[in-house]
């Protein structure tokens, strides 16, 4: 039965000041506002949209088939799909049978989903395609939970397997087991316990083999709470839903927050077309890792390399003015007139259409996580009138730990601790702490590592150095394991050294060595699109990445970049010899994550001799 033709609340109403659960807020705002768009999603190039009345009615449908299929309370449900409606959907609709989601990210290779699904004992798989499915295919004989596997778009998979049926199937399943979706629905929810699993997130094994962090359900609500204190955002805001969402930063944009702040989450074609998306959203709020701002970057400054002198000399004014308005705001924590005045003039004169071609002109906060980034990159988009702030968080506190706030900016800090998060430092080691409410339960069947990360008395231990300075902001040194301690006995901070490095539109990748060595070395990849566009305007001939990379025009290039980058380090920080990495860095070979943070050791592990080399 539709919203349209039923507009009753469920018997058990719904107040805001008792959502304890994500579905309960789901289902909240189908009673509130059933009409009002929730998801927008580009196929073939439309745009469709989904109502908060429409999400809720799903999701329940998608919860009811899973019973029928005998998903019990506390089984897990793996997820297993690229960024879509049907993924929130099917979230929403396994919590709100306490059933735990599990997501599993799409690049992940065969092996990967063996160990995954295993490890979590799922009994369901809901696979995208038959991409994702042939990947379980392949591995499924030595799977003994995996009791059913739901394709959501099934072209070209045989649904006559008895373990198989569409995403479509399921959903009509649970509409035929139901009179009342929605009375349905609020009868799950009040079943519900916050305290139990709601969802387990793996880490990205950077290590190791991925751990099960497990978020509760009040975890998930905690972490709700700070969204539009810590994001700034607000009812009728509109983000684009782009990173994984089996990754703990996603999934607080596209459901958390959405769920409480009520804006719409929009789903663009496919990950290819992400900057065509980003240009037609022009989303209000915006999340992303160091990499995609790097990347954003980079190409403008190539592009406006290549144009002509006059539009040059303009980039380069406005650019310039821009930069001290920032800095004067960060100063005052606001804008002042005269400078409200010259960020008019340089809104005609370069940053709107500068922001309209990256797809944030309409951007009024933005937050960089995931990983640490350069300042001289925030500087830029803040130069721009973008203001991007970092943020502070890992998926055992569910993101909860530090904001910079956007009146007290100070770069290369993630500000401080977010609203009922505590954090400090251990007084021997100045690893970061934090505890709250939004910690983790543990990791997923090893008590071992859960007691190693939280101690007895609450704190998490998140393995990351920090510092903080006399206004009370925290800086991350770098993770403890990645700290560099040379022959000569002396401590340094890699990602410091990378960042600066990756500040140049030239380079993609910079992975500093050194530990337990006589002196720092690098390897370091280019970014094909900036590089080649350079080598072509030179008249220098390449067919590949690796013939690029190792053309000595390149290297001459990428070292003088080097040389540049050493002037702002101590001598035993400077990097004294590099080599180019002969390909890019992928994510099926284990060498990235999906959020394209570097897998060190992988990487050590690969280029062993390339290394060796260096110190040779």
């Amino acid at each position: 039965m539709s919203l349209s033709a039923h507009v009753r609340p469920p018997a058990a109403a719904v107040e805001p000041d008792t959502i304890s659960t994500l579905p309960a807020a789901l289902l909240y705002r189908a009673l509130r506002s059933p009409r009002q768009v929730a998801l927008r999603k580009k196929h073939l190039g439309v745009w469709r949209s989904y109502t908060w009345g429409e999400y809720a009615e799903r999701a329940a449908a998608i919860g009811m088939g899973l019973r029928r299929l005998g998903v019990q309370p506390g089984d897990r449900v793996a997820v297993h799909a690229g960024n879509r409606p049907a993924w929130v959907i099917a979230d929403m609709g396994i919590q709100a049978i306490g059933a735990v989601t599990v997501g599993l990210y799409p690049t992940a290779a065969a092996d990967e989903v063996a160990y995954l699904l295993e490890h979590s004992e799922s009994v369901v798989l809901i696979a995208e395609d038959e991409e994702q499915y042939d990947k379980t295919a392949a591995v499924r004989s030595g799977l003994v939970s995996l009791r059913n596997i739901v394709i959501i778009d099934p072209r070209g998979v045989d649904l006559a397997d008895s373990m198989l049926m569409s995403f479509d199937d399921l959903e009509a399943e649970g509409r035929r087991s139901s009179d009342d979706l929605l009375t349905d629905l609020a009868a799950a929810v009040a079943e519900l316990d916050p305290a139990l699993p709601a969802t387990i997130v793996y880490t990205s094994g950077t290590t190791g083999p991925p751990k099960g962090a497990m978020l509760s359900h009040a975890n998930l609500v905690a972490a709700s709470r700070n969204g539009e204190s810590s994001f700034g955002v607000a009812p009728g805001d509109e983000v684009l839903s782009y990173l994984p969402l089996c990754h703990v930063a996603e999934r607080l944009v596209s459901v958390v927050c959405a769920l409480a702040s009520d804006y719409v989450v929009n789903f663009g074609e496919d990950s290819d077309t992400f900057n065509q998306d980003l240009r037609e959203v022009q989303p209000t709020f915006f999340l992303g890792v160091p990499r995609v701002w790097e990347k954003m970057m980079a190409s403008a400054t190539i592009k406006i390399g290549d144009a002509g002198l006059l539009k040059r000399s303009n980039y380069r004014l406005w650019l310039s003015i821009g930069r001290g308005i920032a800095r004067r705001r960060w100063a005052r924590g606001r804008l002042g007139p005269v400078d409200r005045m010259l960020y008019g003039f340089g809104w005609l004169m370069l940053y709107r259409p500068l922001r309209e071609k990256l797809g944030l002109s309409r951007c009024r906060s933005a937050v960089s996580g995931a990983a640490p980034i350069a300042p001289e990159v925030l500087e830029y988009f803040w130069s721009i009138g973008i203001p991007v702030v970092e943020g502070y968080g890992q998926t055992e506190n569910t993101a909860q730990g530090s904001i910079v706030a956007v009146d007290n900016v100070r770069l290369g800090t993630v500000g401080r601790a977010v609203p009922e998060t505590e954090l400090r430092l251990d007084p021997g080691t100045g690893e970061i702490l934090t505890r709250g409410p939004a910690t983790f339960l543990g990791y997923f069947k090893d008590q071992e590592a859960t007691s190693a990360a939280i101690d007895a008395d609450g704190w998490l231990h998140t393995g990351d150095v920090g510092v903080v300075d006399d206004d009370g902001m925290i800086r991350i040194v770098d993770r403890m394991k990645d700290i560099i301690i040379t022959a000569g006995g002396k401590n340094i901070s890699p990602s410091e050294i990378e960042n600066k490095l990756k500040v140049s539109p030239h380079v993609r990748e910079a992975i500093v060595i050194g530990d337990r060595r006589k002196y720092l070395t690098a390897l370091i990849g280019i970014e094909l699109d900036t590089v080649g566009a350079w080598a072509q305007s030179r008249g220098i001939p390449f067919t590949t990445y690796t013939d690029l990379s190792a053309n000595p025009a390149v290297v001459e290039l990428v070292g003088h970049w080097v040389e540049e980058v050493n002037q702002s380090f101590a001598q035993v920080e400077t990097v004294k010899r590099f080599a180019m990495l002969p390909r890019e860095l992928d994510t099926e070979e284990g060498e990235v994550t999906a959020t394209q943070k570097v897998k060190r050791r992988s990487i050590e592990a690969t280029y062993a001799s390339l290394i060796e080399e260096l110190y040779t």
